[in-house]
């Protein structure tokens, strides 16, 4: 079972690869998407965010991705020493491709899951390779490996709002899911134009950036997703 997608399949990672290069050299993007549950993705029961997820956005809802998702969500459950093995070994791979043709390796592990890669080593074990993820665990900002940069995800279900004050705390970007215009600012930060680019989005320091409901989103009523035409904005 192959579960590093370096062929660009994410529609975000392909935008992210596309548009504007944070880095100053070439680089290549791959990325890891299991099948969000309580266990890799346990920030989730407090933000209330399972069924607005991008879990079942854009290919997300194509039986044959969600199968493959899920039989690699089995795998991390029921032999995480093989899952590891493996995952470790295509990171070697993915690297090894870079270098050979000179471009930086950059990789999102967590594109629908919310699992502490740093707790297994593994971005200590790629000190050249960029990781980078969204997270909805507040403990692990500034916790990471200096090569491991984390953004935070907003959610406005009251039970979730102590991990929201500790994110606003720190100078890392949140992210916010509007359905509806996004509005100047949010939280007291600037708000800006969150879907062009992840990496972009990594860099652009305390600010909130704006993600456009997609699919299931757009229907959420838990407080995840902020509705722009019919809520009145915390400014």
């Amino acid at each position: 079972m192959k579960l590093l997608d370096t062929g660009l399949g994410n529609t975000k990672i392909k935008k992210t690869q596309n548009f504007k290069n944070p880095f100053g050299k070439p680089f290549r993007l791959a990325s890891l998407s299991l099948w969000p549950d309580d266990r890799i993705c346990a920030g989730s029961l407090l933000a209330d965010c399972r069924e607005g997820c991008l879990r079942l956005a854009g290919r997300g809802r194509m039986r044959n991705v969600i199968a493959g998702r899920q039989a690699k969500t089995e795998l991390f459950h029921n032999d995480p020493e093989l899952f590891l093995a493996t995952f470790e070994n295509e990171l070697e791979n993915f690297q090894k491709v870079c270098d050979r043709d000179g471009l930086l390796a950059v990789v999102r592990p967590n594109t629908i899951s919310d699992i502490p890669w740093e707790k297994y080593d593994l971005p200590q074990k790629f000190p050249e390779m960029i990781w980078y993820d969204y997270t909805k665990i507040a403990h692990r900002l500034g916790r990471t490996p200096e090569n491991y940069k984390l953004m935070f995800s907003y959610s406005g279900v009251e039970r979730y709002q102590n991990q929201v004050k500790k994110a606003l705390k720190t100078e890392v970007p949140l992210s916010v899911v509007f359905n509806g215009p996004f509005p100047k600012t949010f939280l007291g930060r600037d708000v800006i134009d969150g879907d062009r680019s992840d990496l972009v989005n990594l860099y652009a320091g305390p600010v909130i950036l704006g993600l456009k409901a997609k699919g299931p989103a757009k229907q959420d009523t838990t407080g995840f997703v902020v509705h722009t035409n019919l809520a009145t904005m915390a400014a």
